[in-house]
C-alpha cells in the first residue's frame, strides 16, 4: 500500500528525531534561544526549489522568503509579509547578503510571458504585477522560441526584483553603508547550475565559474 503524503511526512520527522537531530544536538541547543544568519534568500515556492539543499546549509544559516515568482513588492504604504521580513532580516538579524533565486521553468514566470488568462486566479493575478517591470523589458527582446522567452523572464524579474527591493528603507540604509550585498541567481533545476547576475557587464555568469559575482552595483538596463 502506498504511504500517504502526510505518513511520509510523518516518517520524514521520525527520520530526522531518530538520526539527525541526535547528531547535531549541539547546533540545535545553540540555535534554541538564538538566530544569526548570515543571509537573506528570498526564492520561488516551487516545490522544486529548496534552498538549504541547493546550498547544503544548516539550520540558522539563511533567513528565506519564498512565494510565488520569488517576488519582493516595492516599498509602500501596504506593508506585506515580504517587506515585513525583509525588514527584519536586514535591520534587526543583520544579515551580510541578499539572494533573489529565481528559477527555470518557473510557473508563474511562464503565466506572465504567455500571457495567461488568469481571471480565476485574482490574487494570483494580483500579485504577479509586482513584476510588471520585467514583462515590459522581456517584451521588447525578440526570442527565437517560446523557452527563450520564459527564460528571459526569469532573469528580467531577478533584476526588476533587486530593483524593487532597493526601495525598502533598510535595504537602502544597509546599502549606502556597505553593511549588505545584493546577489542575483537563476537555478536550473534539470542542470543543477545556477547563473549569477553580474552588475559591472549586465550579464547572467555562471556562479562556479564566477564566485565573486554579485548585483550590488546594480544595473537597470539589461
Amino acid at each position: 500500500m502506498e504511504i500517504d503524503t502526510m505518513q511520509r511526512l510523518i516518517e520524514g520527522f521520525k527520520r530526522f528525531r531518530d538520526g539527525e537531530y541526535p547528531e547535531r544536538i549541539p547546533l540545535f541547543q545553540e540555535l534554541a534561544t538564538k538566530q544569526e544568519p548570515g543571509t537573506l534568500f528570498v526564492t520561488c515556492s516551487d516545490s522544486r526549489v529548496v534552498p538549504e539543499f541547493i546550498t547544503q546549509s544548516e539550520p540558522g544559516d539563511m533567513f528565506v522568503i519564498r512565494n510565488a515568482g520569488n517576488i519582493i513588492p516595492s516599498f509602500g504604504p501596504h506593508h506585506g509579509g515580504v517587506s515585513a521580513t525583509v525588514e527584519y532580516a536586514v535591520a534587526v538579524l543583520g544579515v551580510a547578503d541578499i539572494v533573489v533565486c529565481g528559477h527555470s521553468d518557473c510557473g508563474a514566470m511562464t503565466a506572465i510571458a504567455d500571457g495567461a488568462d488568469l481571471s480565476t486566479l485574482p490574487a494570483v493575478s494580483s500579485w504577479l504585477h509586482h513584476a510588471d517591470a520585467a514583462k515590459a523589458i522581456n517584451d521588447a527582446h525578440v526570442h527565437s522560441c517560446k523557452s527563450g522567452k520564459v527564460a528571459g523572464m526569469v532573469r528580467e524579474n531577478v533584476i526588476a526584483q533587486l530593483a524593487n527591493l532597493r526601495t525598502h528603507p533598510s535595504v537602502a540604509l544597509a546599502l549606502s553603508e556597505g553593511r549588505v550585498r545584493l546577489h542575483g541567481w537563476v537555478y536550473d533545476i534539470g542542470e543543477g547550475s545556477i547563473e549569477a547576475y553580474d552588475a559591472s557587464s549586465g550579464r547572467f555568469v555562471d556562479l562556479i565559474d564566477y564566485p565573486e559575482t554579485d548585483a550590488t552595483a546594480l544595473n537597470l538596463v539589461s
